[in-house]
């Protein structure tokens, strides 16, 4: 089965994280931004096995294998549970983390990759729809503050972002789909960004196509209509005066029409015996239509 795109996104963040200074940058953004984090226990909640993954591999790394992780698999949910007070302590002295008013720290923010600290905040929190579909990327934080924070660091990095509260969660989203490619491009997801680029380019050549095709259609019927009024016209004029009874300009674009029924206006200028303009042609079209508005109200003469 194909990967999603926002297990495209995860899968490159994953392959990226190739140092102490990512591990640990990585690790911080997804601690801070877990489910629930409190002094005697830590739960880590996501419907990715990327995400699970990496987080054990980054809590084993950081930590040289002195923490204990849980792990449960109920269905679509993937659980990881630190339950030890002592571990609890470890995690928090190493990252200054308070667990009853989790924030960045701003030594922190200086000091790691911050693009790789917000990678972690989308590996636990974060996603993004299919550009095939729509644009939209959000991050469902677990408080105002985190929210906030996270919003300022996308600000500078010139993203602009909006919020709304859904049940629990602050959501911080992106709808611009240029702000999301430089969004996929800070977290260490280039290649997902140039997929994206790719796929609006063609969506917009798509569209182009439609539109032209769909004026193509449109214009195309207008000309056919035309030309089935003006040999409705024609024939009325025909049955019940002949085309004897028109001059001769008018006659001979008359018996044009009806030998080359779906001919457009120029190229019946250009089968005349002296060729006229489009405009020419479309004025003795309205000649003979007045002919045949006076027949139909009964006037033979």
């Amino acid at each position: 089965m194909s990967l999603s795109f926002s297990n495209k996104v995860r899968e490159e963040i994953y392959y990226v994280i190739n140092d102490s200074n990512k591990k640990f940058a990585c690790l911080y953004g997804m601690l801070l931004y877990c489910k629930s984090f409190s002094q005697n226990s830590l739960v880590f909640q996501t419907e990715s096995r990327i995400s699970a993954s990496l987080f054990i591999e980054l809590i084993d790394s950081v930590f040289k294998g002195q923490i204990v992780v849980k792990f449960r698999d109920n269905s679509n949910l993937l659980t990881c549970i630190i339950d030890s007070e002592k571990h609890i302590k470890l995690i928090t002295d190493r990252y200054n983390i308070i667990c009853d008013d989790r924030k960045i720290c701003e030594n922190w923010i200086t000091s790691c990759n911050i693009g790789l600290l917000t990678g972690g905040i989308f590996l636990v929190c974060g996603s993004v729809n299919d550009p095939e579909k729509d644009y939209h990327l959000e991050f469902s934080t677990p408080n105002i503050t985190l929210a906030e924070q996270l919003r300022q660091i996308l600000s500078a990095v010139g993203v602009k972002t909006k919020c709304f509260t859904r049940k629990n969660s602050i959501v911080v989203y992106i709808k611009d789909s240029e702000s999301i490619e430089d969004t996929l491009t800070f977290i260490g997801a280039q290649a997902c960004t140039l997929e994206l680029m790719d796929t609006k380019i063609t969506k917009e050549l798509r569209n182009q196509v439609n539109r032209s095709t769909n004026c193509y259609s449109a214009n195309l019927d207008k000309v056919m209509n035309a030309a089935v009024k003006q040999t409705e016209d024609i024939r009325l004029i025909e049955r019940v005066k002949g085309l004897e009874c028109l001059d001769d300009s008018l006659r001979e674009l008359a018996e044009l029409r009806l030998l080359y029924p779906v001919a457009s206006l120029n190229e019946l200028g250009e089968k005349l015996r002296i060729s006229i303009s489009r405009s020419g042609i479309n004025h003795r079209f309205k000649r003979l239509s007045k002919i045949a508005e006076e027949l139909r109200r009964g006037n033979i003469e």
